[in-house]
């Protein structure tokens, strides 16, 4: 019975990145319409938040100031900071280089939880696939044209955004057994939501609800808050806290994956063979990688 429970948590990981491979695509529609990043990420963080208070416990606080201020940093690294050091990078450098740079994130968590705790062993078989499905992603991502160019604010940004996810993963294991993951959700929405509202003073919220209530808009936002979000944020804490962050963080490798083949399937985008193969060796490198587990 242990096993079988342990390869459901497997299956939701592979569900839950598959999900957030379809984001990049959904997002670039709803710039299409005229939304901003900040924007996008306000409205699906407000629709989430909205949706988890209806499950959620009606606790408030958490038990202490101390806890209540890792919540804080939860939602700033998880989610306001994350979401739009990622977006602004978008407009800064090639789409090409943010999709390679945030797929370091795997590397960064397993070495920055080496560092915080050291009983966490970097092990060989874990570099190696982490290593190898970065170079599938690399191909994926590139599909043949190497044209790599260097923007440093684009690119820092873009660090910036993968070393937050991994600080996220850090945060979340250390508050994962003390609160329920309904909770600890719900306060990575809220605290997402109220650190992102500076980012308003440079760039005003544009409510422009005949653009918000087109079907194609509001559809994409639903799913990006309720479905990308909300879902996806519980199943992934619940991920991270039954088969640790480390393990969790592997499956990210497969987001370019599911991003290629939705646009090929949404946007008429096509798949190579340089692409089928940079596939494979992500898959490879993620199965190698739980192997050294």
């Amino acid at each position: 019975m242990a096993i079988d429970r342990v390869f459901w948590y497997h299956f939701m990981a592979v569900i839950t990145v598959c999900i957030w491979g379809v984001t990049f695509v959904s997002t670039k529609v709803l710039i299409g319409y005229g939304l901003s990043p900040i924007e996008i990420f306000f409205f699906r963080f407000v629709l989430a938040y909205i949706c988890i208070c209806f499950v959620s416990p009606r606790k408030l606080f958490a038990n202490s100031f101390k806890d209540e201020l890792w919540m804080v940093g939860a939602g700033l690294s998880g989610g306001s900071l994350y979401f739009i050091t990622e977006n602004t990078a978008l407009g800064l450098t090639l789409a090409s280089n943010v999709s390679l740079i945030i797929c370091t994130t795997p590397i960064l968590t397993a070495f920055l939880f080496y560092f915080v705790n050291k009983e966490e062993k970097l092990k060989r078989n874990l570099l190696i696939g982490s290593f190898i499905a970065l170079a599938g992603v690399a191909l994926v991502v590139f599909n043949g044209r190497f044209n790599f160019e260097v923007n440093p604010l684009g690119d820092i940004l873009t660090f910036v955004a993968a070393l937050m996810w991994a600080f996220y993963c850090l945060i979340l294991r250390r508050m994962n057994t003390k609160y329920s993951i309904l909770f600890f959700t719900r306060k990575v929405f809220f605290y997402g939501i109220i650190t992102s509202l500076p980012m308003f003073i440079i760039s005003p919220l544009n409510f422009n609800l005949d653009i918000l209530l087109k079907p194609v808009v509001f559809s994409n936002l639903l799913f990006l808050g309720v479905v990308a979000s909300m879902l996806c944020f519980i199943m992934w804490n619940n991920i991270v806290k039954r088969i640790g962050a480390l393990r969790a963080t592997n499956y990210l490798y497969i987001v370019p994956l599911v991003t290629m083949i939705t646009s090929a399937l949404v946007i008429d985008e096509q798949i190579t063979i340089i692409t089928l193969v940079g596939s494979c060796l992500i898959l490879f490198g993620v199965y190698l990688a739980e192997r050294s587990r």
